[in-house]
């Protein structure tokens, strides 16, 4: 058997729970009011991407039915969520300031932040802005703080290992 055909996995079609080869839709009663509410769940991740009010079925007790556009529609709006946290984590993980050095010449120094829970750790890395040829590498704290002077106070150290 493999991953795709196991039981959580097997395309699935009811009024309250939608399944395909990467997405579950489970209709769930709203814990805030007497409502309902629908989360969306990527297979594989421990929690859903998105959790947001359902609409009431015309007997105003029970949830309205999932239907084929309302599970595209949900798996849309899951995948952009997902996606836009992936950008705020790249973000986070990683800044560039591009700054002038010595001699007129455009730097640009970027910080990679590697997040781990036992050994996190952090390089910063100076790119000739014009050809984008690595200057110069070093390892520095993953709370290191990159602004232009900071970037500046680096190059300008001839590229010595920053002080935490």
């Amino acid at each position: 058997m493999t991953t795709t055909d196991s039981p959580d996995h097997i395309p699935l079609q009811e009024d309250r729970l939608w399944r395909d080869d990467r997405w579950t839709a489970r209709i769930i009663k709203n814990e805030e009011d007497d409502g309902w509410a629908v989360e969306m769940t990527r297979h594989g991740d421990p929690e859903p991407a998105l959790v947001g009010p359902w609409t009431m079925g015309r007997d105003k007790k029970n949830p309205k039915p999932l239907d084929t556009p309302a599970f595209h529609t949900l798996v849309k709006t899951a995948a952009e969520v997902i996606r836009r946290h992936e950008q705020q984590l790249h973000a986070t993980l990683n800044k560039s300031v591009t700054v002038t050095a010595r001699n007129d010449q455009r730097v640009r120094v970027a910080l990679s932040i590697v997040p781990d829970e036992d050994n996190p750790s952090a390089t910063l890395t100076a790119y000739d802005d014009a050809d984008d040829s690595e200057l110069a590498s070093v390892n520095v704290s993953p709370a290191f703080r990159l602004t232009a002077s900071s970037a500046t106070a680096w190059i300008e150290s001839d590229y010595a290992r920053p002080r935490s």
